[in-house]
């Protein structure tokens, strides 16, 4: 964990100002302080072991103590051993390597292994590194890794030419970043302890290694990295390193093999078989969240940047999205459950169009997830003409905001009538206007007031909010248990339509809804067919409860009203 005291001592030692934050990017804790000179610099658990060593200003090839005291090691990258000043009576070895992401990847035009490889970014990088060690700490097998101790990002801005990087990669990289803004005009250096010894090659000039040994050490390395999920797309003898035991021979463990470790890490990667197995963990770890997301205890520390918050009645976890500069509502009390909803998550996933009337899409998330994202219609005035006397009803009730209808599937579910699952709100960032003579002002009316934790409010009238719901494959209980066998969800008209149900029996499921809904107080103004879904299993069956019928649960709840009262559906917020 990140200790305060510490950090606190460094600003004091660098005289900087005393601003930094916790943060996770790709599963990694770092201290993120930003300094006067407005560089930033993310400090991971083992660079805080050591902070007293870490100096940015030492870093920096202008200065007089980069110059007396660093040393450019061989490769295609630009990659130096630094020492740093004396502290404690000692001196440190640490590696420094600017991070060569968005830039092509030299020789990938002449080796098949290259082609489709991509360059890290510091964080995927410092978190693959931090995977592995954990995975070969463990292992028999292992292999001995540097520590990835900070990434250092000075302030100064550069063209694009000047870095060598591609727009287009650089647009795709920043897109799946969620946790971090990252900047294309500025270049990321990345901090690592030094591994005493030389490398293979080094090794084969100075007759340490003979030709196959070096080969077979390569290979080794290969094969071990394969053994536990891992690739490296440059796997060469430059990246192992070994350390000589006298004049003509090199250490070895008790079994007789040659010792050695692995750097370099920039174009390291999972196997195809792990990232599979990773999104089978992610979608099964997602599934049981879901399944307790309201009954955990709410934690008495949330994330550093997330927030516990109720609004009518439901609890969510908020936070902003520092990606588009919007705000984000993940329904429960898990903060685990927020990144999977981050818009960088599903917004550019390929989707599907469901709905002729709405703006409502089916996507898989880059998590596996299946979900529907649908725009909200809040602020809209109903299309519904005011001379009829149903339509006149909608009118004057206008679209639930997004927290109504959230609010309305939670506490119907908790009635015992089945709803899809509710998972988020997202408000974009960007501002969006409704013209005039479209414009229904009774939500922001009713919702004025009502503020998140950060003091904005809720509902604004310049933002789109999207509705995150669960793509309806079966009941959290079932797919925490179990992650397949799924169901499918069909809408009772169409079910009707394709003969999937009769006509008694698609009018007996939307006459007993209305009469359910009923009894519990609520009128949906807009009752269809097409807002109810049937459950059909893998064998193409309607699922049925005990007594025949039709396992349906609602999916539309754009126009529920209380009966009893002209309040909206659900009761005032309360937190």
């Amino acid at each position: 964990m990140i200790k305060n005291a510490k950090i606190k001592k460094w600003f004091l030692d660098k005289k900087e100002r005393e601003i930094y934050r916790v943060t996770a990017i790709f599963d990694v804790e770092y201290a993120h302080l930003k300094l006067k000179n407005e560089d930033d610099f993310f400090i991971s658990a083992f660079g805080l072991s050591m902070l007293g060593d870490l100096n940015p200003a030492d870093f920096q090839a202008e200065s007089q103590w980069f110059k007396n005291n660093s040393e450019r090691l061989s490769g295609t990258s630009c990659v130096y051993k630094v020492r740093t000043k004396k502290i404690n009576g000692r001196n440190r070895d640490l590696v420094i390597k600017w991070n060569r992401m968005g830039e092509d990847v030299p020789g990938a035009v002449d080796y098949d292994e290259l082609i489709y490889a991509e360059f890290n970014s510091p964080f995927e990088e410092f978190s693959l590194v931090k995977d592995l060690r954990n995975i070969f700490r463990k292992s028999s097998e292992g292999i001995v890794l540097q520590k990835p101790l900070a990434i250092y990002v000075p302030s100064k801005r550069y063209k694009l030419w000047q870095t060598g990087r591609s727009q287009d990669k650089m647009k795709s990289m920043m897109h799946f970043h969620s946790e971090i803004d990252l900047d294309m005009n500025r270049l990321y250096m990345v901090i690592y302890e030094w591994l005493p010894g030389m490398d293979a090659a080094q090794a084969y000039e100075k007759g340490l290694l003979d030709d196959a040994q070096v080969r077979a050490l390569t290979q080794d390395a290969a094969d071990r990295l394969a053994k536990n999920g891992f690739v490296v797309s440059d796997n060469k003898p430059n990246h192992i390193i070994v350390q000589a035991d006298g004049e003509q021979s090199l250490k070895k463990d008790d079994a007789g093999r040659i010792q050695y470790a692995l750097i370099d890490y920039e174009l390291l990667g999972y196997s195809e078989k792990q990232k599979k197995l990773r999104h089978r963990d992610l979608r099964k770890d997602y599934h049981r969240r879901q399944k307790d997301r309201f009954s955990i205890a709410t934690p008495d520390k949330f994330h550093p940047h997330l927030e516990h918050m109720k609004l009518f009645g439901v609890d969510y976890v908020y936070g902003r999205v520092e990606s588009t500069k919007g705000r984000l509502w993940v329904a429960g009390k898990d903060p685990y459950l927020f990144d999977y909803f981050q818009p960088e998550r599903w917004e550019g996933t390929k989707r599907t169009k469901i709905s002729m009337f709405s703006e409502s899409y089916y996507t898989v998330t880059k998590d596996n997830i299946h979900i529907v994202w649908e725009v909200s219609k809040v602020g809209l005035i109903p299309d519904m003409d005011p001379f009829l006397e149903d339509e006149k009803k909608i009118l004057d009730h206008g679209y639930n905001s997004p927290f109504e209808e959230i609010g309305l599937a939670i506490a119907l579910t908790q009635k015992g009538i089945a709803t899809i699952y509710p998972r988020a709100i997202y408000m974009t960032g960007h501002k969006t206007e409704i013209i005039e003579r479209f414009f229904d002002n009774s939500r922001y009316a009713s919702h004025a007031g009502i503020l998140s934790p950060d003091k904005t409010p809720v509902l604004k009238k310049n933002r789109n909010y999207i509705i995150i719901w669960g793509y309806w494959n079966g009941p959290d209980e079932k797919l925490a248990e179990k992650d397949g066998d799924y169901y499918e969800g069909i809408n009772a008209l169409y079910a009707f339509r394709e003969g999937i149900i009769s006509r008694d029996e698609y009018m007996r499921v939307v006459m007993q809804m209305k009469e359910q809904l009923m009894r519990n107080g609520i009128e949906d103004l807009n009752l269809s067919g097409k807002h109810l879904l049937i459950s059909v299993n893998s064998r193409k069956e309607i699922v049925r409860d005990a007594a025949g019928t039709p396992d349906i649960r609602i999916c539309n709840f754009e126009f529920f009203k209380k009966l009893n009262s002209n309040q909206r559906i659900v009761s005032p917020p309360t937190g």
